[in-house]
């Protein structure tokens, strides 16, 4: 006697096998370095941003201040951001009033000036302390992997694209200068 097994049961049985397929495989989860895995706030909105977000680009770190001998670093820097973001380059700043106090306004004050004043586009947090007892995760996670901390604002660290410390520079060093330039394009020659 010949058994007719009903449709449903039959779809049923053919799905096993696809289940226990889903179910052998787990979800690919994307790496991010120890060093992205922070969240801070935007400077124009304060909506919280990751910063695995830019992992697998080349990375310019930077901690920022309006009322400085080196406010005229926005402009290189943007320039920086400008000629290789399309190649896998971000410049992220974070302003602090940590030197000289130099960056007293608010949020809104900061992003207006950046806009205003030099039309900055690349990522900029909200503003925070980068130095001292109490650092953000970011620049305590910088100053312990290189055992330098910033010693005035436009204090650089360069992060490739598997989110290791490469290089610091000093606010001296200004973003365009061939020594930044030239490690900017090794880094965005290799592979990640």
């Amino acid at each position: 006697m010949i058994r007719i097994i009903p449709r449903y049961l039959l779809a049923l049985l053919l799905l096993v096998p696809t289940i226990k397929s889903l179910e052998a495989a787990p979800p690919a989860i994307p790496s991010c370095s120890p060093l992205l895995s922070h969240t801070f706030p935007r400077l124009q909105d304060e909506v919280p941003q990751n910063l695995c977000q830019y992992q697998g680009k080349v990375i310019l770190v930077v901690n920022t201040a309006s009322f400085c001998g080196f406010t005229s670093q926005y402009e290189g820097l943007e320039k920086l951001y400008a000629k290789y973001k399309d190649r896998g380059f971000v410049v992220l700043g974070f302003p602090s009033n940590d030197f000289g106090q130099q960056e007293p306004g608010s949020n809104k004050e900061i992003a207006d000036f950046c806009k205003n004043t030099y039309d900055v586009k690349f990522p900029m947090f909200a503003k925070s302390s980068v130095s001292g007892s109490t650092p953000n995760p970011l620049f305590k996670m910088l100053i312990a992997k290189t055992g330098t901390t910033p010693k005035w604002n436009f204090y650089k660290y360069l992060i490739d694209r598997n989110g290791n410390v490469v290089e610091a520079f000093s606010s001296m060093t200004k973003p365009t200068s061939m020594s930044v330039i030239s490690d900017i394009e090794k880094l965005l020659g290799e592979k990640p």
